[in-house]
């Protein structure tokens, strides 16, 4: 007994390190980009699945909208439901995809156009303009889990085998759905384009069917649309009064555009050509024009004759909240025209399609969300495995449905706002990569486009002020966290590689021969009292001999913002004695600490740094530090070098006076 009693702790370590091995298997990057030194070789840019089956993919976010929309429509729009999806139509066809078309083209790695516009912001602005815009991101791909979710449980319970069993579940039933929705990615599921080719293959088919018989229906009972014509005459009394109302509700609809980004998310997955490059990976980019521009068309076709069949065949009190149609109008008719056992299969392949809708969304967040936020040093390390990212967007999406009480009429203005502040962000950016590129005709085509996706999503964030609510929680969330987690990692060494020139290499190996001892200086004067002065002071203040050398070092803070980058090392000599190892950073201290330690590296030898205290209040100083850079140089200094070596004996000595 004795002597298995050490196998308890042992065992329990090896159990933590083979689940913690497991959480942080593989990166959240969908396109493959790994990071971590051991893995394989990256794959030849031209493999990846055809791009039909990845239209599946996002398909099960794009066509499972067919679930709820047609009600949405009727609810919005009364008898003009066709005329007002007709006109979503257009804005679909001759505005979102044009605009994802550029998208597609400017960005295809999978980050949207998100990334385009960072490159028009530098600085602090620029990152604080991104973390907005994917606090926005999260709220649509997040929504789209929960509504997804809220609206397949709907299905379940008002299927009339089911609906006396599951009656007020609904909450319930959603969590479950959205916990097994978390249960597939941890367990290591990143792409199920082939599960995703069936259920949208399933799902349409049974679409055709309830359409066909719909239209049948219309047919066989002609007074059905001569009395709807006559009604719509009645209330709006031309065409042209017809149009002005539908783009009045026109953003209402507007949860009929989502797709578009998540068809962007998942273009890395989308096969390329054999000449196919990651800086041009010219076939990936024509498959996604295909799967973007074929999803659209087909979804166009299903809006117009769906909206038209639910709202002459269904009566109009059914689509209200509690009614039998309500966020189920073609399911009501399924059951309505095709008996129980039809309904019920349409309910579950509904079911299913909306679910997995979950998993497109999820694919999403995990691609996006870890290009910037590590990068930014605003996530820690394992933001960029896919399990522990997993477990949190899991946890979200389940303090969402709380929030919403698994409502899905509830959920449809956040929905629709995350959707439309993405798609003006898409018009707008590639409104501004046409002007750039000269391109006058599709600059104007693009404001214009630009202008009619503001309108839409002004008017909905009036008419809807939920929505913004909740995607401003999502920014505050994630702008808060950010910082938190950049505060936490504020010391760490954050240079990925030194590059020295010839003329810094020699300097460092000269003095290697010696005592190697550096001055820090600031960057700003480099007239020759200064470099006099300071040498003399230094060497006053830690009575270093006259004959002893000494190299200054200067760094110049480049962007603050950036979190991680490369150092490059000049050697220079001013006034024809000084000489100089001239850096540039985004932060004086990490910059310092890793020239430091890659010298001690490189000679062997323990390096010597020399300081002077900065005036001003610490508290300032380090916010200096935090947001610019700079600060109180030489504790931070000590600081990182103190994370980066642990051991005292091997760490280059820092010197303040």
């Amino acid at each position: 007994m004795a002597a298995s009693a050490p196998a308890g702790p042992s065992s329990g370590a090896s159990a933590r390190h083979r689940l913690r091995a497991w959480m942080l298997e593989g990166l959240a990057d969908m396109a493959k980009h790994h990071e971590e030194p051991q893995a394989a070789a990256p794959e030849p840019a031209h493999e990846g699945q055809r791009w039909w089956r990845v239209m599946c993919l996002t398909g099960v976010d794009y066509f499972s909208t067919l679930g709820y929309q047609p009600g949405i429509a009727a609810l919005a729009a009364g008898l003009l439901s066709p005329i007002a999806t007709l006109v979503l139509v257009v804005v679909t066809l001759a505005g979102a995809l044009p605009v994802y078309h550029r998208v597609a083209k400017e960005s295809p790695h999978g980050q949207g156009s998100i990334a385009m516009l960072e490159r028009l912001l530098s600085f602090w602005k620029g990152k604080l303009f991104v973390l907005t815009l994917l606090g926005f991101a999260a709220t649509d791909f997040l929504i789209t889990i929960t509504l997804s979710a809220a609206d397949a449980a709907t299905h379940l319970v008002e299927n009339p085998h089911l609906t006396n069993a599951l009656h007020g579940q609904q909450m319930v039933i959603t969590l479950i759905l959205v916990a097994l929705l978390g249960a597939v990615f941890l367990k290591g599921f990143l792409e199920a384009i082939g599960v995703a080719v069936v259920l949208v293959g399933l799902y349409l088919a049974l679409n055709v069917v309830v359409v066909v018989v719909g239209l049948m229906h219309l047919i066989s009972a002609e007074h059905v649309i001569t009395d709807w014509s006559q009604a719509l005459t009645v209330q709006h009394g031309n065409i042209a009064a017809m149009v002005g109302v539908s783009l009045l509700v026109f953003p209402k609809l507007a949860l009929g555009l989502s797709g578009f980004e998540t068809g962007v998310a998942v273009m890395p997955h989308i096969e390329g050509e054999a000449g196919d490059t990651e800086e041009r990976p010219v076939g990936r980019i024509r498959g996604a024009k295909k799967l973007l521009t074929t999803a659209a068309v087909i979804m166009s076709v299903f809006l117009i004759i769906t909206s038209f069949i639910t709202t002459l065949l269904i009566p109009a009190p059914a689509f209200k909240p509690g009614g039998a149609a309500n966020g189920r109008a073609l399911a009501y008719l399924a059951h309505e025209y095709l008996g129980s056992a039809f309904g019920t299969v349409y309910d579950i392949s509904t079911i299913a399609i909306l679910w997995f809708a979950g998993a497109s969304a999820m694919a999403g967040l995990l691609n996006l969300m870890p290009q910037y936020l590590p990068r930014y040093g605003m996530a820690p390390h394992w933001a960029r495995a896919v399990r522990p990212m997993v477990l949190v967007f899991t946890a979200v999406a389940f303090l969402v449905t709380w929030l919403f009480d698994a409502d899905v009429d509830a959920q449809g203005g956040a929905y629709a706002t995350g959707v439309l502040v993405l798609i003006s962000s898409a018009a707008i950016a590639v409104t501004i990569a046409a002007r750039r590129a000269q391109q006058r005709g599709w600059t104007i085509g693009f404001a214009v486009i630009s202008v009619v996706f503001l309108y839409t999503t002004v008017t909905n964030v009036i008419e809807r002020p939920d929505g913004v609510k909740i995607g401003a929680c999502f920014i505050a969330g994630i702008i808060l966290l950010s910082f938190l987690s950049r505060l936490a990692r504020a010391f760490e060494l954050r240079v990925t590689n030194v590059v020295l020139d010839d003329t810094a290499a020699r300097f460092v190996r000269d003095i290697a021969q010696r005592r190697i001892r550096f001055i820090a200086k600031g960057a700003d004067q480099r007239g020759l009292a200064e470099y006099r002065d300071k040498a003399q002071q230094i060497r006053a203040d830690n009575d270093i001999p006259a004959e002893d050398d000494l190299v200054f070092v200067e760094v110049t803070v480049g962007d603050p913002s950036e979190f991680e980058s490369e150092l490059r090392v000049r050697g220079l000599v001013m006034h024809g004695r000084y000489r100089v190892l001239c850096l540039e950073s985004s932060t004086i201290s990490n910059a310092l600490a890793a020239l430091l330690l890659y010298v001690r590296d490189t000679t062997g030898r323990r390096p010597h740094i020399y300081f002077e205290w900065t005036e001003g209040n610490p508290f300032a100083q380090f916010l200096r530090f935090f947001l610019f850079g700079q600060g109180e140089v030489a504790p931070v200094t000590r600081e990182v070098l103190r994370e980066a070596e642990p051991d005292r004996n091997r760490r280059p000595r820092v010197h303040v006076g």
